[in-house]
Formats: C-alpha cells, structure tokens, sequence
C-alpha cells in the first residue's frame, strides 16, 4: 500500500507561483509512476503531469512549459512547481501513484488562482 499526502495549495494571484509536495509513505524508488491530476469543477479529472521511475516525465500540453514535476529521493516526494498561474488552472490537485498495477491518491489539495 502507499499513503500519499499533499500540501503547498493555496490562493495565488494569476502569473504567480505555488509549489505543490506529495510525501509517499513508501519508497518512491519502488514505486512504478507517479504524477500529479487535477479536477475543476464541473470537468473530469485530468493529467497534469506525470513521472516514472525511470525518470522520464509526461506533461499536459496546457502546463507544458510553466510547470515541472521532480521528485527528491531521499525524502520520498514528488513535487509540482507552477509558475506562471493562470485562472484556469484552478482546480483541486491530486497526487497519484501507481504501485503494484494499483492506483493510489492523495486527498486533494485546492489551487485557487485569482485574476
């Protein structure tokens, strides 16, 4: 099993600057993919951006550019640094892990962002 917990949302002026932290209670190494979602209301859930354990890194094309998911090994999380905030991107952010062919979430953390 894997425990995920978010922190860093918050309410941000549009062309500013959030960092959004996922803590794994596990090993991240061992891990298979992590990323993080995003659900506004009214829409479905979707990909925001995406990181496996090799490395390799998967983005939506309406983040690519101002937004870069990493990950920090020996602290067992992932991050999403967002810049450049716009309206639209406000939505609760999930983080997901795949693990064992099965999917975990974190409990959801709010980015309000205001014009």
């Amino acid at each position: 099993q894997v425990q995920l917990v978010e922190s860093g949302g918050g309410l941000v002026q549009a062309g500013g600057s959030l960092r959004l932290s996922c803590a794994a209670s596990r090993s991240i190494f061992s891990i298979n993919a992590m990323g993080w979602y995003r659900q506004a209301p009214g829409k479905q859930r979707e990909l925001v951006a995406a990181l496996t354990s090799g490395s390799s890194t998967n983005y939506a094309d309406s983040v690519k550019g101002r937004f870069t998911i990493s990950r920090d090994n020996a602290k067992n999380t992932v991050y999403l640094q967002m810049n450049s905030l716009k309206p639209e991107d406000t939505a609760v952010y999930y983080c997901h892990a795949r693990y064992l062919r099965k999917d975990y979430w974190g409990q959801g953390t709010q980015v309000t962002v205001s014009s």
